[in-house]
């Protein structure tokens, strides 16, 4: 099936020819390991899991990188200047680099397994490829692309760089649009990025590394470089990102790797829309509140219900996050699996390899094409409609479904059809019929009375046309 990507760089969604025929290189920028991730983050990596799900479905091998920062990330992404956000992070947790940096992202981890994504074939740490991004920085010096500001760095003088903003259609002339702050006015031009920042003389940092200009670490923008030539080679793929890095971290990461490599150094640039918060703003750590994973843990919202939710928009779409949302979503979701573990009550019958087909293709189609989960969960409803269609096809295709779009509706109902499996003890079955006819007769109060005695049993019992079912709860 043909493949088709919205190219940030074209500005245009173009026909997926990958550089080696059935592989795909996929780079995905992943989290500073200084807070939890918030749920803006986490969609992010909901899109990027989606994007490697469609080319797996469509029998491409997928070599996925995902890099962890752990180093070089400043609080002031516009200009390069400000703490060390690993360092802030540290001073505020009371613990060491080395060890917020371990418990952040073993709480990442959590998260991405929670949410159902797949794993990045590789997850390099910015701090094991020191040597590499100071031999990158060697490489641009010999080029001429660099410069010092005495007492502050090496910088990247994009002047000297032709294409530089191509990414976004921006230009050299005057400031970063929207930049929120003065620059730098030792730099020689607004947007020049650092390379290597010199470690401060007054306070000793955690993370500090010798180099030929002198002791200090590497700028934010040069690890993606480093680690993804390494990995995926100097010409690859897919690089992703939200939307918020295609103005300046990849545009910087353009901006060093191109004279080395040549152009272009990434085919496809795919950018994932804000989640945006109440105040109807991008959702960010650097606000100081923010919403992660363990505000869904509070509440007892499972976090598949989050991915159904960001499935339900496009990845190019901001969204705009409510609770509400996310409870309408619950119960679509819910209504899916409900469908479902009533088809596996008769799986007779063998799967009609024709109309198997069929609807494969109906579901992958959108998916294919730039990535329409929205579409591809509308066919995913007409596919429990088609009566055309016997329960054992039904249940192979929400097989695929499932490896698609990672959504796990066959386990959620298979669970819940061996709960519905299950007997209730005779003594549940008398207060369940107590109950019906104490509404039949209009005695409410006693109604609900008995209903409480069968839930503190351990039991759901369900009105039905025919009279009531009783489920065991999970």
């Amino acid at each position: 099936m043909q493949i088709r990507l919205y190219n940030t760089m074209t500005r245009k969604i173009e026909d997926f020819k990958p550089i080696t025929p059935n592989h795909v290189g996929f780079y995905s920028c992943g989290p500073t390991v200084y807070h939890y991730a918030h749920l803006g983050n986490l969609k992010t990596m909901v899109h990027n899991d989606i994007l490697k799900r469609m080319f797996l479905a469509n029998g491409f091998e997928v070599r996925h990188v995902m890099n962890i920062t752990d180093v070089g990330h400043l609080t002031n992404e516009e200009d390069d200047s400000g703490e060390d956000k690993m360092e802030k992070g540290a001073a505020r947790d009371n613990k060491s680099v080395w060890d917020i940096a371990q418990y952040y992202l073993d709480e990442f981890l959590r998260d991405m397994d929670a949410l159902n994504n797949m794993r990045p074939t590789d997850m390099p740490r910015a701090t094991d490829y020191i040597n590499e991004q100071i031999e990158l920085i060697q490489k641009l010096e010999k080029l001429g692309y660099t410069y010092e500001i005495p007492g502050d760095g090496i910088y990247y003088d994009t002047s000297k760089f032709a294409d530089y903003g191509a990414l976004t259609g921006g230009s050299l002339s005057g400031q970063r649009a929207g930049a929120r702050v003065e620059y730098n006015t030792a730099k020689k031009n607004p947007t020049d990025f650092a390379l290597w920042k010199y470690s401060p003389t007054d306070v000793k940092r955690q993370m500090e590394w010798d180099s030929p200009w002198g002791v200090g670490f590497p700028g934010w923008h040069t690890e993606c470089c480093v680690m993804s030539m390494k990995l995926l080679g100097e010409h690859f793929d897919v690089h992703t990102g939200g939307e918020d890095l295609s103005r300046v971290h990849h545009t910087n990461e353009i901006a060093q790797s191109e004279p080395i490599v040549g152009k272009p150094w990434v085919h496809y640039w795919v950018h994932f829309g804000f989640l945006l918060d109440k105040s109807g703003e991008k959702m960010a750590k650097s606000k100081g509140e923010f919403l992660g994973m363990n505000a869904l843990r509070e509440r007892n919202i499972d976090p598949i219900i989050y991915r159904y939710w960001v499935l339900l928009g496009h990845f190019q779409s901001q969204m705009a996050f409510s609770f509400d949302a996310l409870d309408a979503a619950a119960n679509g979701y819910k209504n899916i699996v409900r469908k479902i573990a009533d088809l596996m009550n008769d799986k007779s019958g063998n799967v009609d390899e024709d109309a198997y087909q069929k609807w494969h293709d109906k579901i992958l189609a959108p998916v294919s094409d730039n990535l329409k989960t929205a579409e591809s969960l509308v066919a995913v409803q007409d596919l429990l409609k088609d009566k055309t269609v016997n329960n054992a096809t039904k249940l192979a295709l929400f097989e695929f479904v499932d490896k698609l779009l990672g959504l796990q509706f066959m386990e959620r109902a298979t669970k819940l059809h061996e709960l519905e499996s299950v007997v209730a003890p005779v003594e549940i079955q008398q207060l369940a019929q107590q109950r019906l006819e104490a509404k039949k007769s209009r005695d409410f109060a006693t109604a609900d009375s008995l209903r409480n005695q069968i839930d503190a049993s351990g039991w759901t019992v369900m009105d039905t046309p025919d009279g009531f079912k009783l489920v065991k709860k999970q």
